[in-house]
């Protein structure tokens, strides 16, 4: 659990926001950025985002829902969403968790993810979803 970011203190709600700032969202954060990680998987590896989590019902859209563009792929289990202006990935129903929104850390206002310090990679080339183990 993180709860301080640098200098920024992590607010229990907390606006973040695409690049070019046509999608805001507000994250309930009461616990801080909680378990951070990176992942290996296809679209991970590409986008290279850190990424946290939140229940569903912990991100709010409160500007820019017309912009948002989602993109799916495999088993289009996971929604993965971006800005179709300046194309920040903001976040995402997790696959592993579909009870749950992965969110980028580096949209979080005044956020440098830089800062975070170590931050594990999880495993999503062999991803559970993807094991047959019957």
């Amino acid at each position: 659990m993180i709860k301080q970011v640098g200098m920024t203190v992590i607010n229990p709600k907390h606006l973040a926001r695409c690049h070019c700032g046509a999608v805001v969202l507000e994250l309930d954060l009461p616990d801080g950025i909680v378990d951070p990680r990176r992942c290996d998987c296809s679209i991970c590896r590409r986008k290279g985002a850190i990424v946290a989590s939140v229940p569903l019902s912990g991100i709010k859209i409160i500007k820019g829902q017309e912009a948002l563009k989602l993109y799916q792929f495999n088993t289009l289990t996971a929604k993965h969403y971006f800005c179709s202006i300046c194309g920040i990935y903001t976040h995402h129903q997790r696959r592993s968790n579909p009870n749950q929104y992965g969110y980028n850390v580096g949209c979080l206002d005044g956020v440098n993810p830089f800062e975070i310090g170590h931050v594990p990679t999880n495993d999503g080339v062999n991803h559970p979803a993807d094991r047959d183990d019957s």
